[in-house]
């Protein structure tokens, strides 16, 4: 049986790019699901579930902050691990993420080989990639201090967006295997629209949708 994969974006200038760079090719299902960890769960979920064959993949894919000196501007992350990095409770003692209040986890992998795989094809393409940690916020990261902690709670992240980690947990519920793609628009930091880089960073997902198509056989 053919593989299908399930591509989800927040927006449709995500959407057309990963599309560009699929070039047509009928395996992949693109959808933008709405901006949030909560409208990409809900719209993985009901994606999967109206699905006319199965998928044995699913994919949250879009453009994201870096966190400098990990993840430059134009760069790509592919996901070791999405992290809902706000899931959890302030402590006199600072934040303590919801594993460690015993109520599940904020923590959730990818497909290990294909992300390395990808990793790999990228950056022998040219493009400068990082296999990292990337987190999903319902709020994106405004200040330096801020930037700072999300650094100190989820050590080693590249980058930080607003689905990954919705979609991930649609997938894993029904067993299906996940990857998380981010193209760098900007750094996380300070809110500074004027220093984004969007055509950078939608050139870089388009390519990342090239290179898939070369690692799904």
């Amino acid at each position: 049986m053919d593989k299908k994969v399930l591509v989800m974006t927040a927006v449709d200038a995500e959407k057309e790019a990963i599309q560009r760079g699929l070039r047509g090719d009928s395996r992949f299902d693109v959808v933008a699901a709405g901006v949030g960890p909560v409208a990409a769960a809900v719209s993985t979920a009901m994606a999967l579930s109206s699905a006319s064959s199965p998928y044995s993949l699913v994919i949250s894919a879009g453009i994201a902050g870096g966190f400098v000196g990990a993840a430059p501007v134009g760069s790509l992350v592919v996901a070791s691990e999405s992290i809902a990095a706000d899931l959890g409770a302030e402590t006199p003692d600072g934040f303590a993420a919801v594993d460690k209040l015993g109520f599940g986890t904020n923590r959730l992998p990818v497909n290990r080989e294909l992300a390395l795989g990808l990793t790999d094809r990228l950056t022998a393409a040219g493009w400068v990639t990082c296999y990292a940690p990337v987190l999903t916020l319902s709020t994106v990261t405004g200040t330096a201090e801020t930037a700072a902690e999300l650094a100190k709670r989820a050590p080693g992240a590249a980058a930080e967006a607003m689905e990954g980690y919705g979609v991930a947990e649609a997938a894993h519920r029904v067993g299906i295997p996940f990857l998380e793609i981010r193209a760098i628009s900007n750094a996380v930091g300070p809110r500074d629209r004027s220093a984004w880089k969007l055509g950078d960073a939608f050139a870089a997902l388009e390519a990342a949708g090239t290179h898939l198509t070369e690692v799904i056989l």
